[in-house]
């Protein structure tokens, strides 16, 4: 019976090892990726706790993202960059792994740069290992853009239009990537210089002779400042003659000229023709009211024979020196005619 006994009490135990052993196993499994990335740092010399790997797995972090930079920084001299700083660049969105590339370049690079100033630029959206990169190898902007049949068009004093293409070759400012302006600001301000520095010339034949005219007035404007790019060269790289603008604005103010001056011409004949009308208008009066007063003529010839203020004799008279008078009128007006 106590054979029974012992025996029952040894399969219990058995059991309980074999349920712990397989709980040890399981756990065992799930910590293996998490006991290989320990070990992964430890022989990197990048001494990681077990408990720290398993709790980004628990932050919804992971863990081999983290380990991998960590162990790239350290390994470069960027001994300052903590797990820490690593885990919370990933909670706050950022591109952990770029960010410390980008450290690491721009430490190789002698260019400074600090990592919250690099997570700054990286959760700002722009791309930080591309912009330490061309801050060690700087960047042609074509100028206006990639396109060879675009230009930018410009007027010089002489009126003749000049069409040109510029390349800018510019680098990173990393301590104003945030909040810089960006290429579409450089090639806007690019394009404005060399539309003044053009326009400022008295030819346009002094700009296809020195070109580098315009280099030199645009640089010396500064055209770079509150933007991510340093400015180093604005080169011309193709320059050609349009259109006369201005010889085509003379003629055009000129025919504007003259339908002026012919439509002041028109209304100074309209008001003459008008003014004549007038005077016509006026004569015809004035006839009519010498035709109204002759009317009146024999009317009062009756009035002074009742008043015997003119009698028959002198009526006669009058119509003699009224006959003499028109035989005179015409005899004039056919002289007149005999001489023409």
């Amino acid at each position: 019976m106590w054979l029974l006994a012992d025996t029952g009490v040894g399969v219990g135990f058995s059991v309980i090892l074999l349920i712990i052993a397989i709980v040890a196993l399981i756990f065992l499994i799930i910590l293996g990726k998490f006991i290989s990335l320990w070990f992964q740092a430890f022989v990197s010399g990048t001494p990681i706790s077990l408990f720290n790997i398993v709790g980004m797995s628990l932050r919804k972090i992971p863990p081999k993202v983290i380990v991998n930079a960590r162990i790239n920084s350290f390994k470069a001299g960027l001994k300052q960059i903590s797990v820490a700083d690593l885990e919370t660049h990933y909670l706050a969105g950022g591109r952990v792994l770029e960010a410390v590339r980008a450290m690491i370049a721009a430490d190789k690079a002698n260019i400074k740069l600090e990592w919250r100033q690099a997570t700054a630029i990286d959760l700002a959206g722009r791309d930080i290992l591309d912009a330490v990169r061309t801050s060690v190898n700087p960047k042609v902007i074509d100028c206006p853009t990639d396109d060879p049949s675009q230009y930018i068009t410009a007027v010089a004093s002489d009126g003749v239009q000049l069409l040109c293409r510029a390349r800018v070759t510019v680098r990173t400012n990393i301590q104003q990537l945030v909040g810089g302006a960006t290429e579409e600001t450089v090639i806007a301000r690019v394009g404005e210089g060399i539309v003044n520095a053009i326009g400022s010339t008295e030819t346009h034949a002094h700009v296809l002779a020195a070109p580098q005219i315009i280099t030199e007035l645009v640089l010396n404007k500064g055209l770079d400042a509150q933007t991510a790019f340093e400015i180093l060269s604005i080169d011309i790289q193709d320059i050609s003659v349009g259109e006369n603008i201005g010889a085509k604005l003379r003629a055009t103010r000129a025919q504007s000229d003259m339908q002026i001056a012919q439509a002041k011409a028109e209304e100074r004949r309209a008001m003459a023709v008008a003014a004549d009308q007038e005077n016509m208008a006026k004569v015809t009066d004035m006839r009519a009211k010498v035709i109204e007063a002759e009317s009146l003529i024999p009317k009062a010839i009756a009035d002074a024979f009742q008043k015997g203020n003119l009698g028959v004799f002198d009526y006669y008279k009058l119509n003699n020196l009224k006959a003499d008078t028109n035989m005179r009128k015409s005899l004039g007006s056919d002289e007149g005619t005999s001489k023409e």
